[in-house]
């Protein structure tokens, strides 16, 4: 059945209702709830039954369970890590043995080099970042809203730019259906390699992270978040709401524990190598296609049952100790995987109204090849914005933006940067975003508070990407 129009409503209600009211728990079971109501044709008993069946239904997809039983683990892994003495090892030796850190731009050039070095996932990404770098910008008076945007902007764009992992598996997977259909020649790993010179937006944003960094020239919401936390100490906004509480982001080392950073470099240590180890094995010796779920899955169980030998060995705590932090971690990650939960329930619902395909459908053929490139990346930032995805973005995407490339004779790489920087553009937009909503988690800050305060950047960035894919049209 084509909903048309229709199936821009439930995404539409569920932004709208998270910027304005800020309860994006509320704002998305309605966005489920007005989406089940058209699909039930107007029912409303049919429509709860269904909102109620969607957010249950979602376990029974794997990659979705594992995804949300490690956000859970790594809740676990980041409480038991502080309790070891790990994280104040750390910042020990960077703020007194070395004296690296020494201020705020120190403290998030950290975040920003740990963002470009761990392509192996963009969750992972975002939680080391803010994992090792939140002690230090809390010390130095970062807005939690500021470290929330590096972890956000140096997570997916590396992981696009840099395609050895999950990420590239799956581009080339959608890529390399539409050469075995024979739309185009050549092999996905080289169409792939040819496009990324051309994800511009990506290429700005991780650019853009490092200008605001280094210069400090912040400005909109940002520039306000920035001068509340230096004159003021405030972290966070009065009466905002962190993901993840401050209890369990600041967990004190155990009593009598001396601080010792490997503690907290070594089970990470783990978690970054089994990522690549784990794509490899579930790739069969082909590291682009295993299976990224499966992955992160594999790394943090790994991981956490390391930490737990190497404090229980050592002697830091008992096994019942260690069993208590991981409880307490991951019952601090609960407010999360239920953001993740319904985000995933939505993005579903919206999947059985063909959003996306209405969203494209409408400039399909109905443009000049020069501007190609640039009506992709619009197309695919409002879709990435409106589902809360960028994969479910690549996959609707990809084949449309390289069937319009053909036919209407507009440059293919450009085309295929288009597609990837826009899905990654508009989910740094949405607050319906699983990979904004664990940035958030990552950084301690207030969801939608990160939301806005990114918006802008976003916005900017998007528009100078949206200039470049213009000239690439007439010009290639």
């Amino acid at each position: 059945m084509d909903y048309g129009i229709w199936s821009i409503l439930p995404p539409l209600i569920a932004i709208l209702l998270a910027l304005t009211t800020k309860q994006v728990f509320i704002s998305l079971i309605l966005g489920i709830f007005s989406g089940a109501m058209i699909l039930t044709d107007w029912s409303f008993f049919a429509a709860v039954n269904m909102t109620l069946e969607e957010i249950v239904a979602i376990f029974s997809e794997a990659w979705i369970t594992k995804t949300i039983i490690f956000s859970f683990m790594v809740g676990g892994l980041i409480t038991v890590i502080s309790a070891s003495g790990g994280v104040q090892g750390f910042i020990n030796y960077l703020t007194q043995k070395r004296d690296i850190v020494k201020d705020k731009r120190g403290a998030l050039l950290l975040a920003y080099i740990t963002g470009l070095i761990i392509f192996i996932e963009s969750s992972i990404t975002s939680l080391v970042s803010g994992t090792v770098a939140r002690p230090l910008t809390d010390k130095y008076k970062v807005s939690r809203e500021k470290l929330a945007y590096v972890c956000d902007s140096t997570s997916a764009p590396v992981c696009g730019l840099i395609p050895l992992n999950g990420w590239g598996a799956m581009l080339m997977g959608v890529i390399g259906v539409q050469i075995a259909n024979g739309v185009v020649d050549g092999t996905s790993a080289e169409l792939l390699a040819k496009s990324l010179p051309f994800q511009f937006y990506s290429i700005i944003a991780v650019l853009a992270v490092g200008y605001y960094i280094l210069t400090g020239n912040d400005w909109g919401p940002m520039a306000k978040a920035e001068k509340r936390a230096a004159e003021k100490g405030l972290l966070l906004r009065e009466g905002a709401t962190p993901m993840v509480s401050e209890e369990a982001t600041a967990t004190p080392p155990k009593e009598g524990i001396i601080p010792n950073m490997w503690n907290m470099i070594l089970p990470i240590l783990v978690l970054i190598f089994m990522m690549p180890l784990s794509l490899y094995i579930t790739g069969a010796g082909n590291i682009l296609q295993g299976s990224g779920s499966t992955s992160v899955f594999w790394a943090v169980i790994t991981a956490v049952t390391f930490a737990g030998f190497l404090y229980v060995i050592q002697g830091l705590m008992s096994l019942k100790e260690y069993i208590d932090y991981i409880y307490q971690g991951i019952g601090a990650i609960v407010p999360v995987a239920i953001l993740l939960i319904t985000a995933f329930a939505i993005g579903n619902v919206i999947g059985y109204l063909e959003t996306g395909e209405y969203m494209a459908s409408l400039v399909e053929g109905r443009v000049s090849g020069a501007f190609g490139p640039a009506i992709v990346f619009i197309m695919a930032s409002l879709m990435a914005f409106a589902t809360g995805t960028s994969w479910g973005t690549f996959g609707i995407m990809m084949p449309i933006g390289i069937q319009m490339a053909v036919a209407m004779g507009a440059p293919l790489y450009p085309t295929i940067g288009a597609v990837v920087s826009g899905g990654i553009m508009g989910d740094h937009c949405s607050p319906i975003s699983d990979t904004t909503i664990i940035s958030s988690m990552a950084s301690a800050s207030d969801h939608i508070d990160h939301v806005n305060t990114q918006l802008p950047y976003a916005l900017a960035n998007g528009a100078i990407a949206l200039v470049l894919y213009l000239a690439a049209g007439f010009m290639i």
